[in-house]
């Protein structure tokens, strides 16, 4: 009889304080995943399909990972075009309402095909590396706590807390990002990297970025393109060039020898890490700090 009582005790008490199966929520970025996590804390499940070192532009999904989506209630995406096979994603999963695009609100920076290494023009493109902004980051921390409140009212309190938390936090990066990126004096912000993924974090901060792949890892630069940007390098005294964690550098390692510029390590442009930069906050102070020490 105890037995019982005490198992209905708890069975309410689950019940009253909102405990139970947690919402599962897939993830397609480690944007995303991070975003997830503070905004659901315990009460979400995160399923993350993009994993730290897996590059979003050449990501395809398994039928392993087709399982995990529709097993989920909700689906977390970064939009404007990242995810070539988000339609067909869709399509197979049959159910388009619970992939939110987290990106959606966001203002994007267009850019013209030639712009991504493609050689020749076939009007613009979005510039999907929206992350790159904290204040983007901000907007879609509200889509994420507003979609988990669509199918779990009965927690709004909870994730509308988490994302207050979370957004202090976005807060004072910012501020961080500020006082450290002034260390830096705005004729030395010259931003050289392996391709076109910081511009969102240059329109913020005042860096012009020469990439030299476009705004996909897969787009190949032409050998007028690297020399063009050896002159460049030369004529502007930039000081240190950067890898990706996800690229091969050998291009930079060339360019580096023409120029007499040093590789300033490597960022993190299309997602966290697994060892260092494992979290959005990480990520960005890592990214900032490298840059910043390299080109002083």
């Amino acid at each position: 009889m105890r037995k019982a009582v005490f198992g209905l005790f708890v069975f309410c008490f689950a019940v009253s304080t909102g405990l139970g199966a947690p919402l599962r929520v897939a993830s397609l970025s480690t944007i995303t995943t991070d975003i997830a996590k503070n905004v659901g804390g315990e009460l979400v499940q995160v399923d993350a399909i993009v994993k730290p070192g897996i590059d979003p532009h050449e990501f395809q999904p398994t039928p392993g990972d087709l399982k995990i989506i529709s097993k989920a209630s909700l689906v977390l995406t970064t939009g404007k075009g990242i995810e070539g096979y988000l339609d067909k994603l869709k399509e197979t999963t049959g159910n388009k309402e619970k992939f939110i695009d987290t990106g959606s609100t966001l203002k994007a920076l267009a850019m013209a095909a030639e712009e991504s290494g493609h050689g020749h023009n076939h009007g613009t493109m979005e510039d999907p590396h929206w992350w790159h902004s904290i204040n983007n980051v901000k907007k879609a921390t509200a889509v994420v706590k507003d979609a988990f409140i669509r199918v779990d009212a009965a927690n709004k309190t909870v994730y509308e807390k988490n994302a207050a938390d979370y957004l202090a936090k976005l807060s004072e990066l910012q501020a961080w990002a500020t006082e450290k990126i002034a260390e830096l004096p705005r004729e030395k912000r010259k931003l050289v990297t392996s391709h076109d993924a910081f511009q969102y974090f240059a329109k913020d901060y005042g860096f012009t970025v020469h990439p030299v792949k476009g705004v996909s890892t897969s787009d190949q630069p032409s050998s007028k393109k690297v020399g063009e940007l050896i002159v460049l390098i030369k004529e502007q005294g930039v000081k240190a060039i950067f890898a990706e964690n996800i690229e091969n550098p050998k291009v930079l390692s060339e360019i580096t020898k023409e120029t007499g510029a040093k590789l300033g390590g490597e960022l993190y442009a299309d997602g966290l890490g697994d060892k260092e930069a494992k979290t959005y906050v990480e990520m960005v102070k890592y990214n900032i700090t490298t840059i910043v020490n390299s080109l002083k």
